[in-house]
């Protein structure tokens, strides 16, 4: 049976009118109790009222933007500066340092695995006397380090593309569960009831790319209605957004009245919930109607802001362009935001090909901080930068001076994090001085999703949803922990 809050939830303009009515309130009564319900249900989870109440205590943050980097980021040439392997340019990793790692295809059969140090130069920020070592490639992020908490002790199983994607942005390898966008949307439901409480945009890197995949961002067993909504990268973020050529939109109304109402009744007779997702989609898109438009519109933005961003921020699908809608979604509530920037695939060439997409993303990524910043939405604001897995310290390939390519590697990683409840200005973990295992606290992929979800006031061991007789959870079976010495 569908919940009292199903029944309410879904439940349109025209049959609250026509059951107020015959109870006898008459059409004005009816038309108040419409907007005092709609009032209400913007601010209510759409889950069942029995289920825990979400935040569970005061949050930091009220919204995510997750900057994901397709592909997996070399952390020896961007965050995890190891200056001492300079001197052992070429020498063969210690097999004591490996162990028992399994390897990829790509490198298990090559003949040796020597040992490539970056290529690229460090600089502390803010200063030369303290701070956080960031590579010269992202002087821009680097020069936003007192917001940042780095870690650099992220670690994970998953050793290919696929399950390792699927991995950080699910909680799980296999396909089929929901993504953290569509829990969050799940648990605390929108703040914006004419905008998605869960975007998803996505820029082409200059490397080369994997696929990506919409169960990145679907939302697996919980309703539909959780499911992230792609934006195109085009001047129309949206498709079929506009009414057709001669329909008004009191006639897209009536429309959708009647849909609705024979969605109702079909929902009443098979109680099938992805028939009321349905209506709650329809009705969500009649209101995108307005208010996407507006949200995609630049002209409000001051050309020292655009400056900001970079040369490509004028241009829909870049990651520039993806980053300023980022901040303008922030500031229309939307509750996840998810970027992601493909092509940091560099098994072949990091020396040619990782400053392209750090290129990319520097100016971008960090303008987004500043501007957060600038106006008083950083502090409230979680933003989450990071891939999949790292590389590897030992060379793809043919190693020179020059040139040198890193295959995959799990064991350890670097993230960042900035704004809505994490210190800025730290890093967390440490890696041994190949940058090849953890030295000190390791974090796992459910280790950062709970505590995204705490620095969002919610307890992930609460955040629940039942299905085929088992308490499903974004964290998994296995005990995760909240970081708490990064927590403001």
């Amino acid at each position: 049976m569908q919940s009292l809050h199903d029944y309410i939830f879904n439940i349109n303009r025209r049959q609250i009118l026509k059951g107020v009515s015959a109870g006898g309130l008459g059409m004005l009564g009816g038309t108040a109790l419409s907007q005092l319900m709609a009032e209400e249900l913007s601010s209510t989870p759409p889950h069942d009222l029995t289920s825990p109440s979400f935040p569970n205590f005061a949050p930091k943050a009220k919204r995510v933007i997750y900057l994901y980097q397709e592909g997996a980021p070399s952390q020896l040439d961007t965050f995890d500066y190891k200056p001492d392997l300079q001197a052992m340019f070429h020498k063969e990793l210690p097999a004591s340092v490996r162990g028992t790692q399994r390897l990829t295809g790509m490198t298990s059969g090559q003949n040796g695995l020597p040992i490539a140090p970056s290529i690229f130069k460090f600089q502390q920020h803010p200063n030369q006397e303290d701070g956080l070592w960031v590579s010269e490639l992202l002087k821009h992020t680097g020069a936003m380090a007192n917001e940042i908490c780095l870690i650099k002790s992220m670690t994970t199983e998953q050793i290919n593309h696929g399950p390792g994607v699927t991995f950080m942005q699910t909680g799980f390898q296999i396909p089929g569960r929901p993504s953290m966008g569509s829990w969050l949307s799940y648990g605390l439901g929108s703040a914006n009831a004419n905008l998605p409480a869960f975007v998803v945009m996505i820029s082409q890197g200059r490397g080369q790319m994997q696929a990506l995949f919409s169960h990145l961002w679907g939302a697996g067993f919980l309703p539909g209605e959780h499911q992230g909504v792609q934006f195109r990268a085009a001047a129309n973020p949206v498709l079929f957004l506009n009414d057709p050529q001669g329909m008004k939109r009191d006639d897209r109304r009536k429309v959708l009245d009647m849909i609705s109402e024979i969605n109702f009744r079909e929902s009443q007779k098979n109680h099938d919930q992805e028939v009321l997702a349905r209506i709650a989609q329809y009705e969500m898109a009649y209101r995108m109607q307005m208010s996407v438009p507006e949200l995609s519109d630049l002209k409000d933005e001051s050309e020292a802001t655009l400056t900001m961003y970079g040369p490509d921020v004028r241009k829909p699908g870049t990651y520039a362009y993806n980053c300023l809608m980022a901040r303008r979604m922030a500031e229309r509530g939307v509750r996840f935001i998810q970027l992601y920037h493909r092509g940091w695939d560099h098994h072949g060439s990091v020396v040619k090909d990782l400053p392209l997409q750090c290129q990319d993303v520097d100016q971008a990524q960090a303008a987004l901080l500043k501007d957060l910043k600038q106006r008083g939405l950083l502090d409230e604001t979680l933003v989450v930068w990071g891939g999949e897995f790292g590389r590897t310290v030992y060379c793809q390939g043919e190693l020179t001076a020059t040139q040198y390519g890193r295959d995959h590697h799990p064991r350890c990683f670097s993230m960042w994090m900035a704004g809505g409840g994490v210190k800025g200005g730290i890093s967390y973990g440490k890696t041994d001085e190949f940058s090849y295992n953890i030295a000190e606290n390791p974090v796992t992929a459910h280790d950062l999703h709970a505590t995204i979800l705490h620095c969002l006031g919610i307890d992930h061991t609460k955040l629940t949803y039942k299905t085929q007789g088992l308490d499903m959870k974004l964290t998994g079976v296995e005990p995760s922990k909240v970081i708490k010495n990064i927590l403001v």
